[in-house]
């Protein structure tokens, strides 16, 4: 495929992990970025490399303010914005008894409302240029819920589910979107990004085994995340890419199996489902 030349992308959470795989994949590409990240000396190296086509700035991604301020950078050093990557977020586990609003609705902020901040500042530069590409990383998680990964799952289902109707929306102004759904990769997610809830509640037992396995589960994860940013940058170069993708055997594996249940959910209730329309014989 043949790459598209001189394209500017906005990266959030490249501190750690898969954000900082991305940029470095955007650079190796030749491409411009703009690195962001709460503390910007956390990215401070990642601009080092290519000066001419790089710029960190520091994004805290709930604070409308600094979104704006990000982008304002964007367009002034650069003159638009080709490619945008919501990657900021991080997990909280416990049962949902347990769950702590707090806690919470910080997560939602993060994972949720400022990837929405972030698409609402860079369309109207995409949709007066014509074509743009939004992606937005979710999570396995949002698409199979489980045990004590609950209020993560609906963050991410929240995202997947404005993902969806956003690229249709957005389809006729020639800007795509896809929701990017990794498993586990070898990142800080089960560590340092990870708040686990303090108000246990006797009897969830087997929920606060599988958190203490999430959190355990350190370098253990299968996915590379150079071998994501690689994809991350294929995404991008994507004409018409996915609406959804996911990324991972792990993923595919756990999804193809829920899409599973989900049909033989659906086959053993079709009488029930059909029987509510109006003339129909109730079951």
């Amino acid at each position: 495929m043949e790459r598209i030349v001189s394209r500017t992308w906005l990266v959030t959470g490249c501190s750690t992990g898969l954000g900082r795989a991305i940029v470095s994949h955007v650079l190796a590409a030749g491409e411009e970025v703009v690195i962001t990240a709460r503390r910007v000396e956390d990215i401070a190296d990642l601009a080092a490399r290519a000066p001419e086509r790089a710029i960190a700035v520091p994004l805290d991604v709930t604070r409308p303010e600094q979104v704006q301020h990000a982008v304002r950078a964007a367009t002034g050093r650069f003159g638009k914005i080709d490619v945008l990557v919501n990657n900021a977020g991080y997990g909280y586990v416990a049962a949902i008894e347990e769950g702590e609003e707090a806690s919470v609705r910080a997560m939602l902020e993060v994972n949720f409302f400022a990837a929405w901040f972030m698409i609402r500042a860079v369309l109207p530069g995409m949709r007066t240029r014509g074509k743009g590409h939004i992606l937005n990383v979710s999570s396995l998680a949002g698409r199979v819920a489980n045990p004590a990964t609950g209020f993560y799952s609906a963050s991410k289902h929240a995202l997947e589910g404005l993902s969806g109707a956003l690229a249709r929306e957005v389809e006729p102004f020639g800007i795509r979107v896809c929701a990017i759904a990794p498993g586990m990769f070898r990142t800080d997610f089960s560590g340092r990004s990870l708040h686990v809830g303090t108000g246990l509640i006797d009897g969830y037992d087997h929920v606060h085994e599988r958190m203490a396995l999430v959190a355990s589960a350190g370098e253990r994860q299968q996915g590379d995340p150079e071998k994501f940013g690689a994809a991350i940058v294929a995404v991008a170069d994507m004409a018409a890419p996915p609406i959804q993708l996911l990324l991972g055997t792990d993923a595919l594996r756990a999804v193809t199996t829920r899409m599973d249940e989900c049909r033989a959910e659906m086959d053993a209730y079709r009488a029930l489902t059909c029987s509510t329309d109006f003339g129909a014989v109730q079951a």
